[in-house]
């Protein structure tokens, strides 16, 4: 099987208004085609299947029937790239973002993103998280703590959502999703961790000033930089509640001081 003739038949799975490919034995041009449809099926409805389980809440939003119409176009318009399908939920957000007929539900993107980034969370790879006696150690020297860098876990990921992201997921993790989306406030933004220290995932609003307390230690920020940070853009933020944020979550898992470095 030659380069050109693979290049031929991928071309013609991902674009359903080329005929199929010339090379295939058959008796008749119906006959191929109706062979070749075969194959596309088989390739555009796996990789909706795959979409839909890693987007289940985007699904529930928007209801089945437009979510594979949506998973769809984007197969044919960004196919995969890579042969592993984990790696195909990157970029359907954005995808989603731009897919005009989903404009009327402005947080579709959002909660998507949040989706792709637990498959990253659970896909990344392990580490084992900073002890509480570190942290002890830490809060006991307050110059000590405000020299120390930290190295976040590979799983950690953090978004801003113009919209209410976390609490519309995490209302269907409810038995009752249509009683808990009732009582949630669309337009309000919203911070969202989503983590994986051990075994599980964790979805979690974001206190305010931790998005930017988080960004500022991932670049390798000075704990008390980072805390400077976090109070500079948002009021009321609480540097003790930041700090329990990394325990409770295990998102580091290394500590260097400024004399170590």
């Amino acid at each position: 099987m030659t380069a050109a003739y693979q290049h031929e038949f991928a071309a013609a799975l991902r674009d359903p208004a080329r005929p199929a490919v010339q090379s295939l034995r058959g008796a008749t041009l119906a006959d191929r085609a109706r062979r070749f449809a075969v194959h596309r099926n088989n390739f555009v409805a796996s990789l909706v299947d795959a979409l839909a389980a890693s987007f289940p809440v985007t699904q529930a939003l928007v209801g089945e029937g437009f979510f594979a119409a949506m998973a769809r176009e984007r197969v044919f318009q960004q196919p995969p790239r890579s042969p592993v399908l984990i790696d195909y939920v990157d970029g359907f957000a954005d995808f989603i973002a731009d897919f005009s007929p989903a404009a009327t539900v402005p947080y579709l993107a959002d909660v998507a993103r949040i989706e792709a980034l637990r498959v990253r969370a659970f896909h990344a790879a392990d580490a084992l998280p900073l002890p509480e006696v570190a942290y002890r150690d830490l809060a006991a020297s307050p110059a000590a703590l405000a020299d120390t860098r930290l190295t976040l876990h590979p799983s950690c990921h953090w978004m801003r959502s113009r919209h209410a992201a976390y609490s519309i997921w995490q209302a269907h993790q409810d038995p009752d999703p249509a009683g808990a989306l009732a009582v949630v406030d669309i337009d309000r933004a919203e911070d969202v961790l989503v983590t994986r220290a051990t075994f599980d995932v964790a979805v979690v609003a974001l206190p305010h000033g931790a998005f930017e307390f988080l960004e500022a230690v991932r670049t390798g920020l000075t704990l008390a930089t980072a805390f400077n940070a976090a109070d500079s853009p948002a009021a009321g933020v609480d540097c003790g509640e930041l700090f329990s944020l990394l325990i409770r979550h295990g998102l580091a898992v290394s500590a260097q001081t400024q004399a170590e470095t």
